[in-house]
């Protein structure tokens, strides 16, 4: 679909709406994922790690099996076991097999990680900011508004 787009773009052909909201998308992702790269680059971290790390401050104590991260992440990652990996040879997390089934491991934040997040926080309320600083707060709730419902109808 988007080398369509970008073969009519070539070729000068009027954009559909559905085509130029599609694009306009994706340029606007890419625009957000490059500026969160930067501001994660110094502290060697991804985008998606941070998500993780996100997810397991938000759990508290006791963690969460490998499957629940992955289901609350914002974008999939095919391989969350050498994520989390990563991540436990940074130090940020630690992972114990449960004490009723064994088979499962549950993974959580430890003190460093935390200490991470915590110095974070500002800088990433920040970039939030600065990445909508041109949309009041009526467009800002408008265009989620609007972004819920096209990523509905994809599934």
């Amino acid at each position: 679909m988007v080398g369509n787009i970008q073969a009519e773009i070539k070729q000068n052909k009027p954009l559909t709406p559905e085509q130029e909201v599609l694009l306009t998308i994706q340029r606007t992702a890419d625009a957000f994922e490059r500026r969160v790269a930067e501001l994660f680059k110094p502290y060697g971290l991804s985008g998606t790690q941070y998500n993780v790390l996100r997810i397991l401050r938000g759990a508290g104590k006791d963690g969460l099996p490998c499957g629940a991260i992955a289901e609350r992440m914002v974008t999939r990652d095919p391989d969350i076991t050498r994520l989390l990996d990563r991540l436990d040879k940074m130090g940020y997390i630690g992972r114990e097999r449960g004490q009723k089934d064994r088979r499962v491991v549950y993974t959580t934040i430890t003190e460093a990680g935390l200490k991470l997040l915590k110095q974070l926080d500002k800088p990433v309320q920040d970039l939030g900011f600065a990445l909508v600083e041109n949309l009041n707060k009526s467009q800002m709730q408008e265009l989620v508004e609007l972004l819920d419902l096209a990523r509905s109808s994809a599934g």
